[in-house]
């Protein structure tokens, strides 16, 4: 709850700095881009925002081409204009409005300011002479405004209020670091309890759901600053006819890359939130499933599984969402181009068909609980640890701490060797001239003792069988065990067998044979002399 309040107080300074101030300071202006009220050639009729002490005054519309330089000339004639009369606002303003060329024309203070066209009458559809006496009316109020916010009184006044603005800006962003500073101190408690009932995959996905969501509040908590120092920074510029055109600037600058950056920090937010909510569901379920020893192992890798291929797909798909927001803010039509979209996509297909197919082998595996995370498999020559599985590729680690590459469409035949419970499968050699009655019962009796040992009882999951003997080999006789385990328990339990199997062995002087070779010498000079030598 307290991470919403912050997302959305968060938002709430963004979007109040962003949009200034129409409705908290109606002064200010609004920054529009260029609008069109024809068709989309150079000929075309466009509109512009006149200006004075950064506030807007009135709207012009000419050509394309030629606005640029339209609104450049009556900015500098109202310049010119202002700065004369505000050097000696006791001689008052004077506004008339002649004729040239059958158009009206206006004039301040015997100052030519411009010329109403057409098209200007047109955007306010108004006929010429009404259009002019309009902004003349309203250019007379602007002037008186801009001279009584040039007074001492109001500028005091408006000091009081940069103070404020200040002071509070401070205070809410000192209160929301000191928020987020104890929100962080309890996360990070957190993160480092461990309930003793919780298993360790249950530990490990809470761990990364409060890594997640601190790492959302951070992410939260820089762009609240930034909205609060930067709104009331951008507020306090425009309390003062001094700097309210560097008020006009700045939003004028920053008001397209800030809406990439706010596009940017909230797909980057919303991944993390989606990270958070997947690793709380998995461990919520698991928590409420009830497991059995064999189920329980298998589950959980199963489930971290399912997890990082969710987190995957969440994040391909919020970023392209994040891709379209952004082209919308800057704006660009994108019905155009999801349309396009969709024959590339169709013309991609056609070309990345084994792509398709890893992709589609790469979810039977997960659907179909092949191998998950963590298990020990063997696909073809390579043999190792599954580190990473995702719908394209499986990546192996071997014994020799090799990473093998799999893509998914070539896995078609696959040995899971820790699949819900393994085997210690053990041929056991024993010398021809043993007792093999004694030997059998001597396994017997080591493997009976080692399944209650409670070291090991976890470990073995039934009692060991003696199969026999499995063969007669060229050094000994070979009798088979099996041992039941865990999965990837197998051959830690097998080296435990073999260790206490050789200690009772010694025990009981029965001996474990090992190759033997007999050198035989045909050399008849040598045997004459051993034979002379051995009447």
């Amino acid at each position: 709850m307290r991470l919403q309040i912050l997302a959305i107080a968060g938002s709430m300074i963004i979007g109040a700095w962003i949009i200034p101030v129409g409705a908290q300071l109606p002064s200010l202006p609004q920054v529009q881009p260029t609008s069109s009220l024809s068709s989309d050639s150079e000929n075309r009729v466009v509109n512009g925002w006149i200006y004075l002490d950064g506030r807007r005054l009135f709207q012009i519309a000419a050509p394309r081409a030629a606005l640029p330089e339209r609104l450049e000339q009556i900015q500098r004639n109202l310049d010119e204009i202002s700065q004369n009369y505000l050097r000696s606002p006791t001689n008052g303003i004077n506004i008339q409005t002649g004729t040239l060329n059958s158009l009206p024309v206006i004039y301040v203070n015997n100052q030519y300011l411009m010329t109403v066209t057409a098209n200007d009458a047109k955007l306010r559809q108004l006929d010429p002479s009404t259009t002019a006496n309009q902004i003349s009316q309203g250019l007379q109020l602007d002037l008186k405004r801009a001279s009584v916010e040039r007074q001492t009184q109001f500028l005091v006044q408006q000091s009081g209020i940069a103070v404020t603005t200040g002071l509070s800006t401070i205070a809410i962003s000192w209160g929301i670091y000191c928020y987020w500073r104890r929100s962080k101190q309890k996360s990070l408690n957190f993160l480092n309890f461990s309930s003793p009932t919780d298993s360790l995959i249950t530990t490990e996905l809470r761990k990364k759901q409060q890594q997640n969501l601190i790492e959302v509040r951070k992410r939260l908590f820089q762009l609240a600053q930034v909205g609060i120092w930067g709104g009331g920074t951008t507020i306090i510029l425009g309390l003062f006819p001094y700097t309210r055109s560097l008020q006009t600037g700045i939003l004028t600058v920053i008001t397209f890359p800030l809406r990439l950056v706010i596009v940017a920090v909230g797909t980057y937010v919303i991944i993390r939130l989606s990270y958070a909510l997947i690793d709380r569901f998995a461990s919520a379920f698991l928590s409420g499933v009830l497991l059995t020893p064999e189920t329980s192992e298998r589950l959980q890798l199963r489930v971290s599984t399912i997890s990082g291929v969710s987190k995957s797909i969440a994040t391909i798909v919020w970023v392209v969402v994040g891709i379209l927001l952004a082209l919308t803010s800057v704006g660009v039509d994108i019905i155009p181009l999801l349309a396009g979209a969709g024959l590339i996509g169709v013309a991609v297909s056609l070309a990345s068909q084994n792509l398709i197919k890893d992709a589609i082998n790469g979810f039977l595996i997960i659907l179909e609980d092949q191998y998950a995370l963590g298990d020990i498999i063997a696909v073809g020559n390579a043999q190792g640890l599954v580190e990473n599985l995702n719908l394209r590729i499986t990546q192996l680690r071997d014994t020799e701490g090799r990473l093998i590459t799999i893509p998914n469409s070539e896995v078609k035949i696959v040995a899971n060797l820790s699949s819900r419970w393994s085997r210690a499968d053990l041929k056991i050699p024993v010398a021809y001239q043993a007792d093999i009655n004694q030997v059998l019962k001597l396994m017997e009796t080591v493997a009976v003792d080692m399944d209650r040992d409670p070291k090991w009882q976890e470990q073995i999951l039934e009692t060991p069988k003696v199969l026999g003997v499995d063969n007669f080999g060229d050094r000994g006789l070979i009798v088979r065990v099996w041992i039941k385990t865990q999965p990837l328990e197998q051959w830690n339990v097998a080296r435990e067998f073999r260790h206490r199997l050789k200690i009772a062995f010694d025990q009981a002087g029965i001996s474990i044979p090992f190759p033997q070779q007999a050198i035989w010498i045909n050399d008849a000079e040598s045997l004459k002399s051993h034979l002379d030598s051995n009447p």
